[in-house]
């Protein structure tokens, strides 16, 4: 039996669960007794679990848990809380093929890019075990006699930590490992679109030997439960990965009582191609950054800046790229791009192409909805690629958060850097050349918190993940950039 088979399988025999919140250990319901379903991104028409719209009430049960936790988990070695991890990790290892056909039926991804987020969540949850056994502190010599000096680092406590719907098994991980590996506790909200991963993840946390409490799952609306976590005063750090506009939000909430944030937010990444050796190989490294997860990640490549020797080339090579591309839900192999969450989202998609060719842009390729037989159920579309892209307009500006590639031709490497740099964001950029100063000159000068030589926008399971300007806030995640945000520093003077 194939991976399509088995999850048609898991599929037909799945019967939709009631989940009520994870609080101190326990499914705990609402206090608001309402529910609501989320149904199979590729079949609309099939139930997959029913979740509660959670109150402020709920938010404090959740705080209260967490915080009671704290008192104990803060205290526990770091080298037994990184035990704990690494048991998560290989929790989430043995039961990769359960997780994944829950990742793909939510969310809509492909099955070997569900594989791939677990198999990335497991990586993730690894190094973060690893730094919990290295929580250092620096001694320093002293400016009078018979004094040492000392510095230590101290987790905060309780983190809200909320994430977006494009990575819901990854995210989470994402958040939750580095916060016990450094000694705080959690109240994890996910994305009421895709909640089921997260259920899961409560599950295999407990098992895994995480104690009642340190980490707590509350569902609900970002404006009833975000908004009443963000505010909560016990609450001394928010994690946040989403939209710019709601990052903003949020700090300004956070702010307010000087709690610390690490915001993840949106993106507009250029593929700035300036000379290559194998133009297939280019166009391959460009689409797949752009099309993975049907372009709904923060980091996909929306912008290609080319010379203009260049373009015509280019443009046909990212064509045939295009084409190779098998549009189909998780179940059949051998697809390789799912559907958009759902059909609100790609409506704003297909309008941001509306709004392009009105602007001016020429659309080359693509675009068009996917409807019919297997397409029927789910909200599918071709990737779309302009051309005759100016970088004033619309389409080259705002985040798309789909799979719609810009095409803007520059006159001169000066040009391609203005054009990147020509926008509010900086979270990701690739960067193609053959010359190696003109490689660092680029890094240098686009302003990105990550910037990729020769190849696609992927990042690794323990470099810092983080962007600039509109693009994020505090501490990068991933990596050991975390502690500045997990942690506090603590200065000790010791006379003798």
């Amino acid at each position: 039996m194939n991976n399509g088979e088995k999850m048609l399988q898991f599929l037909e025999n799945h019967q939709p669960h009631s989940y009520g919140n994870y609080i101190n250990g326990q499914w705990v319901n609402s206090v608001s007794d309402k529910t609501y379903t989320i149904y199979n991104a590729a079949n609309h028409k099939q139930a997959l679990a029913h979740f509660p719209k959670s109150t402020p009430e709920d938010v404090e049960q959740a705080v209260l848990a967490a915080k009671d936790a704290f008192e104990t988990w803060s205290v526990l070695p770091g080298p037994e809380r990184g035990a704990i991890l690494y048991k998560v990790a290989d929790l989430l290892e043995e039961n990769i093929e359960e997780l994944a056909f829950i990742v793909s039926a939510e969310q809509g991804k492909v099955f070997k890019e569900s594989m791939g987020e677990v198999l990335r969540a497991a990586k993730e949850t690894r190094f973060c075990a690893g730094e919990a056994f290295r929580i250092e502190g620096k001694t320093l010599p002293a400016e009078r006699k018979n004094v040492w000096n000392s510095t230590a680092r101290k987790p905060i406590g309780v983190i809200a930590e909320i994430a977006p719907w494009n990575f819901p098994m990854v995210t989470p991980i994402r958040k939750i490992a580095p916060a016990l590996a450094y000694g705080c506790t959690v109240v994890y909200k996910p994305a009421t679109a895709t909640p089921w991963t997260s259920a899961r993840i409560m599950e295999l946390l407990t098992e895994g030997g995480v104690p009642d409490g340190v980490v707590n799952l509350i569902v609900g609306s970002g404006s009833t439960v975000g908004d009443s976590l963000v505010a909560h005063p016990d609450v001394k750090g928010i994690s946040f990965t989403g939209s710019t506009d709601l990052g903003l939000r949020i700090n300004e909430i956070a702010s307010k009582r000087f709690a610390k944030t690490q915001l993840e937010l949106g993106g507009k990444n250029p593929a700035v191609v300036l000379d290559y050796a194998n133009v297939n190989q280019v166009a391959n490294q460009i689409i797949s950054a752009a099309c993975t997860c049907s372009g709904q990640r923060c980091t996909s490549i929306s912008r290609v800046i080319v010379l203009r020797d260049k373009k015509e080339e280019l443009v046909k090579a990212l064509i045939n790229e295009l084409e190779k591309i098998k549009i189909g839900p998780a179940w059949d192999d051998d697809a390789n791009m799912g559907p958009l969450v759902n059909k609100g989202h790609l409506d704003s998609v297909q309008n941001y192409i509306e709004i392009g060719v009105q602007e001016g842009a020429n659309l080359l390729y693509g675009g068009e909805l996917l409807d019919d037989d297997q397409y029927n159920h789910g909200a599918y579309m071709k990737p779309a690629l302009l051309d005759h892209v100016k970088p004033s307009m619309r389409i080259a500006k705002e985040e798309i958060f789909g799979p719609v590639i810009t095409i803007t031709e520059v006159a001169s490497i000066e040009e391609a850097l203005s054009v990147a740099n020509d926008v509010e964001y900086g979270l990701a950029a690739s960067v193609f050349t053959s010359d190696l100063s003109v490689a660092h000159q680029c890094a240098e000068k686009i302003e990105a918190g990550m910037v990729h030589i020769n190849h696609g926008t992927a990042s690794a399971a323990h470099l810092p993940f983080g962007g600039t300007k509109s693009s994020g806030f505090g501490a990068f995640s991933i990596g050991s950039s975390n502690i500045e945000f997990f942690t506090e520093l603590k200065t000790v003077y010791v006379e003798y």
